[in-house]
């Protein structure tokens, strides 16, 4: 007798809702990082010299208050949810057999590649959806694991992408910047690090062009031929902050974080201890980059090296704390947060499209003319709207339009959209 079951998605029933709660949070807390690289250049996001409007002493603070409060932060929370998602539709797909359930899951991590990589080339250049493709399909490799060798070997090759961060990226702010690399012996590999600067500057100022006078098939056409291997390459730069994350997000899933199984207080405690003890140290990091001038290599040493390892306890401790936040929070505004993160996959790509029509001189026209707060009072603008459209979206349809898609084109049929009445 056949006991093979027809491949199914998780049902509403079968959704956590403080994975949804969490997830409205980190999409709305992506876009206020994100909003300086859609209105400005993408160097921009991390060196705030590369504004071409002022960038003051209260941007400079501004500049502070993102990096400890946003920064990694919420890209993080998106990974420890990703990988708490693949180990939800391993237990809800109903495939007999694991061959099945990876061959369906490689099915809606290659939907989710081709996503990403129309998002790069077509809408904007800081996409985080190939990078999750990716580092999915790497972690199914780990899908049968215990949770505690997940826990433990995610949290050792997240150290070790501190280490290797540290060597690329601090190493050239040393260097460049400050004394140690003052020194005759360090002449030569100073004057490159300093080119390499003035190239990426250089670089901006080409697309400047583009997206002050272009028009969009400039825009197109110089993403796939200037930054046509971008995507994979940034994929490599992230690897050991994604791939572990997303392995840890499959243990504390496991563990019960997301659906109230472990000890409330437990909880309580040690998020919040995550979350202080991981943002004092950021902030001392951001104040001394901020001391030393806000400089190019230091502002990436900062994002990508400094802050690496603190950045951890913070995203884990967030994670505790909404998770125990969310049957608490019923409120109007927490449903809308819910419906929004429900429809993530939408409204990311949805934000894409709106920040688009917003910025580039083909429609808007704003790029390179807001300053880092009004940049934010746009992103707050994204948020309202995000919150606007959602709930009534879901009342009248059971999934996101871009969620509908990726389902449909995940288990090779035409899922029902519109809700019955």
């Amino acid at each position: 007798m056949s006991h093979h079951r027809e491949a199914r998605p998780v049902t509403a029933p079968q959704r956590l809702s403080s994975l949804d709660f969490i997830r409205g949070i980190a999409v709305i807390g992506i876009l206020f990082a994100n909003v300086v690289g859609f209105g400005q250049s993408i160097t921009a996001y991390m060196w705030p010299g590369a504004f071409l409007t002022p960038h003051g002493e209260a941007a400079d603070w501004l500049w502070v208050a993102q990096f400890v409060l946003v920064d990694g932060k919420m890209r993080g929370l998106f990974s420890l949810l990703f990988g708490a998602g693949l180990v939800l539709m391993a237990e809800k797909a109903g495939e007999d057999g694991r061959g099945g359930l990876i061959g369906l899951q490689l099915r809606r991590l290659g939907w989710l590649l081709v996503f990403g990589l129309a998002h790069f080339y077509f809408l904007w250049r800081g996409d985080i959806l190939v990078l999750y493709a990716l580092m999915g399909m790497g972690a199914l490799l780990f899908i049968d694991w215990p949770r505690r060798n997940l826990l433990v070997l995610g949290t050792l090759l997240y150290t070790l992408g501190m280490v290797i961060n540290m060597a690329i990226m601090a190493t050239p702010f040393l260097i460049a910047e400050t004394s140690l690399g003052a020194g005759a012996a360090m002449a030569e590999t100073r004057a490159e690090l300093v080119a390499a600067a003035q190239a990426e500057i250089a670089g901006d100022q080409a697309e400047t062009v583009i997206l002050t006078t272009g028009t969009y098939a400039d825009f197109v056409a110089n993403n796939l031929t200037k930054h046509l291997w971008e995507p994979f390459v940034g994929a490599l730069l992230y690897l050991f902050e994604t791939l572990p994350l997303i392995m840890i997000g499959m243990a504390l899933y496991r563990y019960g974080l997301f659906s109230g199984q472990l000890k409330s207080t437990r909880q309580w405690r040690w998020g919040w201890a995550g979350i202080v003890l991981g943002s004092l140290v950021t902030l001392a990091i951001g104040l001394w980059i901020k001391e030393t001038g806000l400089t190019y290599w230091g502002t990436l040493a900062a994002f990508m090296a400094f802050s690496h390892l603190p950045r951890l306890p913070v995203i884990v401790g967030l994670a505790a704390l909404l998770a125990l936040a969310s049957p608490r929070c019923q409120g109007w505004l927490a449903r809308r947060v819910r419906a929004a993160g429900q429809m993530a996959f939408s409204n990311y790509l949805g934000t894409s499209m709106v920040m688009l029509l917003v910025f580039h001189p083909w429609a808007g026209g704003l790029w390179g003319k807001l300053t880092r707060p009004e940049l934010y009072l746009v992103a707050l603008g994204g948020c309202v709207l995000m919150l606007a459209w959602s709930q009534p979206w879901l009342k009248r349809f059971r999934f996101g339009p871009l969620e509908w898609l990726w389902r449909c084109l995940t288990y090779g049929r035409v899922f029902p959209l519109r809700r019955t009445r």
